[in-house]
């Protein structure tokens, strides 16, 4: 990357990195202080902590298309202080009905996929990937961080002084984003990061692709299920709120420990199934040992090492999946739904959870997440290996004109290392999968310079 494409990409990952902390402050401590509202029940308060994930499902890909049309500083300015605005009302509410507008407003303020966009606008195709991989941990290192600051700023401040943390954070973001994020020159539809509504009905319809929304929907559903009620176990294996924070940041130390191991084995040696349903079966082992087992502090721990593991693994190869099940031109559209429906599972992870909560306690919830996770593990069994290729855009030159896309698509079908290959010559853009190891960089560029 060149420094300017580096600064931009650090700045606006760390803009959705800050936004992302603030939703995510609240999933270790709520449901510790959610009696104390007005109007409390159980299902509120876990349709409090889920119901941002219905909003974001919502407006993230109107948001991104609006961004096309308006300008990407705009969208995400307004997203960051829709956000704030949302933050203010859940800070200033003495009621769950509060809390909840609150909640949904934050999840208004869907600013993932402008971000993405403003992302492609400002860096080279060559260095997409690496720009969207620098996002993706900045958005994993938030959510551990949150795990820690939450229950730390709680206890200092209680749930309101969380809430106005995040609207300060989201007041840094658009200060972040207008003092250090280049306006970019061209601001256009990229069809690796941005979606196309009417490509749904095909992507939806696709077995392997299917498996994956369902996968990701089933994951955050689990995820913030278990939020519900988690912190409410470490209390009741005598663990005081004030070491709640030191427990996360153990278990998650060690779950990324445990996860690099199979990270490697995935990628290095070819065995991403196995690694997949190895994590999913983690995920079943430690809610069935949430469910099964007496409250105690050491297998507590134990158990949610496990889940740490799991999910950390499944959240760093999800992604990647999604990538090369993709076809080609349709990456940006596979993404967004992928998104959809990992907000919309976090939305359900929290209202049911918070139901089942209501009426049949901390076990209830766990079988929930041990149901889900068992009819994960049967779906994802079904899945085909993906073949490891790596996305490609190929700019051709536009001195010849029309280009004939069906020959330049044969013609980089013959070349070694192309997997897929898909033309808009309109844009000038052929959309590629390849096998960088055995890809033929100088018959490429001789394709691209000759505009086909």
């Amino acid at each position: 990357m060149s420094p300017s494409e580096r600064r931009s990409v650090i700045s606006l990952a760390g803009i959705y990195s800050l936004r992302m902390l603030g939703l995510f402050m609240i999933l270790p401590v709520f449901a510790l202080h959610a009696t104390s509202y007005r109007g409390y029940t159980a299902t509120l308060a876990g349709l409090a902590i889920g119901v941002y994930g219905l909003t974001q499902a919502i407006f993230q890909i109107p948001f991104g298309r609006l961004s096309d049309k308006i300008g990407r500083k705009p969208v995400i300015t307004a997203g960051l202080l829709i956000f704030c605005l949302g933050s203010i009302v859940a800070a200033m509410s003495d009621s769950m009905l509060g809390v909840i507008t609150g909640r949904a407003l934050q999840g208004t303020g869907a600013i993932a996929a402008a971000v993405m966009a403003m992302t492609a606008d400002l860096t080279h195709e060559d260095n997409r990937t690496k720009a969207m991989a620098m996002i993706g941990a900045s958005i994993g290192a938030a959510f551990a961080l949150a795990l820690i600051l939450g229950p730390m700023l709680s206890g200092w401040f209680g749930m309101a002084g969380i809430f106005w943390s995040t609207a300060v954070l989201a007041l840094g973001a658009v200060i972040l984003l207008h003092l250090t994020v280049s306006d970019p020159k061209d601001e256009h539809f990229h069809r690796d990061t941005g979606a196309v509504p009417g490509q749904f009905f095909t992507l939806l319809r696709d077995p392997q692709l299917l498996r994956l929304y369902l996968g990701i929907l089933l994951l955050h559903l689990v995820m913030t299920a278990t939020f519900v009620v988690l912190p409410l176990s470490l209390l009741k294996a005598g663990l005081s709120s004030d070491e709640h924070w030191w427990i996360y940041l153990v278990v998650l130390l060690g779950s990324v420990l445990l996860m690099l191991p199979a990270i490697l084995l995935a990628e290095r040696h070819g065995k991403l199934k196995a690694v997949f349903l190895g994590a999913i079966g983690l995920l079943l082992l430690a809610e069935t040992g949430l469910y099964v087992a007496p409250p105690h502090a050491t297998t507590l721990i134990i158990l949610m090492l496990l889940f740490f593991t799991g999910f950390n693994v499944l959240e760093a190869n999800l992604p990647s999946l999604a990538s090369r099940l993709a076809p080609a031109d349709k990456r940006g559209s596979v993404l967004g739904i992928y998104s959809t429906a990992q907000f919309f599972g976090a939305f359900l992870g929290g209202l049911f959870g918070g139901w089942l909560h209501s009426f049949s306690g901390l076990e209830g919830v766990f079988g929930l997440c041990a149901a889900a996770s068992l009819l994960w593990l049967a779906l994802a069994s079904g899945m085909h290996p993906p073949r490891k290729m790596s996305n490609r855009i190929l700019r051709l030159s536009k001195h010849t004109e029309p280009l004939n896309d069906h020959d330049i698509e044969q013609q980089l079908l013959l070349v070694n290392g192309v997997i897929e290959a898909v033309v808009r010559g309109s844009e000038h853009v052929a959309y590629l999968k390849v096998d960088r190891l055995h890809l033929d960089e100088d018959s490429l560029r001789a394709i691209a310079s000759a505009g086909g």
